[in-house]
């Protein structure tokens, strides 16, 4: 196959944030299928105009620079993604496809692909990871009556012309078929554990111990992603100052970037534990978070106690299983209810502070649980979430939509050249 990869924030293992659509892709390459991502360069040096491209591992980047961080105000953010929805529809018509995949967010990734279905006349599949205008409006990020109807409006039509749809998670496929557009083909594949990059020795972690006097041996509570309003990271700094009360010697380590971390920082300051028992750190690429994990005594995935956030598909969640590390959330939904279910972790209470602190306290000190809750955390990452057998039901979908035959080994001709670049 040919395949049009449509996706704003691309990221390797260079870059800081999830690597989805660069696993996914890279695999559809070694199976024998020919990629072109589309996508921005947000990078705040980049300056140059136009589109640029290059190889990655075989898959054909395409990039155009447009600025954006988790920390851009809501202003900035939507100009970014109508500028890069607008640029792209072009490009991706004119590369020849037998498919093309759009993943959000944001929703405006739909515009490029429904343009590249209209102009090529070939099927699109559709990747929903958060549903909008949900998500925006529960949270209240999204209040313009006039944007919210045009978010809705944008939605329908991209479930509408998508051939099929991929939903991160049982809860988003649920919301999708409760849109009102007419019923296709929904699958779920959620974020996965990549074993290959997450299974490391037990001495890279040791090692970064050595490296930090502060930790040496004592249990370390991980949280690394994104510092933004829906995140609540806040709550890890009240557990570490309630923790520090019963048990002054467990570490907390909070790493990222975004909008709130000045705020965690002050939040972290007032409480006096910033530098004592709970360090924030700057955001690292993908490829530093192995030694991380390794280093965890338990990850931490954080979401604001919203009832539409239980339908997430966290990223560092899965990371955290493919490291055989427990997880700890304290947000309810499908991943609390596997936790429950297969014991590879906890789920904290976000309006009991002190009763959540005992618990985590507790874990972190009962080696008997903990060895337990890795090997649950090891079996899920390899039973349900391993990125190989994923990739696999992606590839199934666009198979199905296009209706060519699978291939399994990479291509002897060359990949053809894409569009010249303007």
């Amino acid at each position: 196959m040919r395949i049009i990869y449509l996706h704003q924030y691309f990221n390797t293992p260079e870059d800081r944030g999830g690597t989805r659509s660069y696993e996914m892709a890279r695999r559809l390459v070694e199976w024998g299928h020919e990629v072109h991502m589309v996508t921005s360069d947000r990078r705040e040096g980049s300056r140059f105009s136009g589109w640029r491209q290059r190889t990655v591992e075989g898959i054909q980047v395409y990039e155009r620079a447009i600025r954006y961080s988790n920390s851009s105000s809501y202003r900035q953010r939507i100009r970014a993604f109508v500028s890069f929805a607008v640029a792209s529809a072009r490009l991706a018509a004119a590369i020849p496809a037998d498919v093309v995949i759009a993943t959000s967010t944001p929703l405006t990734i739909a515009f490029p692909a429904l343009y590249a279905r209209w102009r090529q006349r070939i099927p699109m599949v559709f990747e929903v990871r958060d549903l909008w205008p949900e998500m925006p409006v529960a949270v209240g990020a999204l209040r313009n009556p006039i944007l919210i109807a045009a978010a809705r409006w944008l939605e329908r039509v991209a479930y509408r012309g998508s051939t099929e749809i991929v939903a991160l998670s049982p809860g988003i496929a649920t919301g999708i078929s409760a849109a009102g557009t007419p019923v296709r083909p929904v699958t779920v594949i959620p974020n996965a554990a990549d074993l290959d990059v997450f299974q490391v020795p037990p001495s890279i972690g040791e090692s970064f111990r050595e490296r930090n006097g502060w930790l040496a041996g004592r249990p370390l509570v991980l949280y690394a992603g994104a510092f933004a309003r829906l995140n609540g990271v806040g709550f890890l700094a009240r557990l570490a100052h309630q923790v520090r009360i019963i048990d002054p010697d467990v570490r907390f380590l909070a790493v990222g970037e975004g909008s709130e971390k000045s705020k965690l920082l002050a939040e972290a300051g007032a409480l006096g534990v910033l530098g004592s028992n709970f360090f924030v750190w700057d955001g690292v690429p993908k490829k530093a978070m192995p030694e991380l994990l390794s280093a965890a005594t338990i990850a931490t995935s954080l979401f604001l106690d919203i009832p539409n956030m239980w339908k997430n598909s966290a990223n560092k969640f899965f990371d955290a299983l493919a490291a055989g590390r427990p997880v700890a959330i304290n947000y309810g939904g499908w991943m609390a209810d596997m936790l429950s279910e297969t014991g590879a972790g906890l789920v904290l209470d976000p309006h009991d502070v002190p009763r959540s602190a005992a618990l985590l306290r507790q874990r972190l000190r009962d080696e008997t649980w903990l060895a337990s809750a890795r090997r649950s955390a090891s079996e899920l990452a390899t039973t349900r979430f391993d990125r190989d057998k994923l990739a696999r039901q992606l590839e199934d979908v666009l198979l199905r939509t296009t209706g060519c035959e699978k291939r399994t080994e990479a291509p002897d001709e060359e990949i053809a050249a894409g569009p010249k670049l303007g």
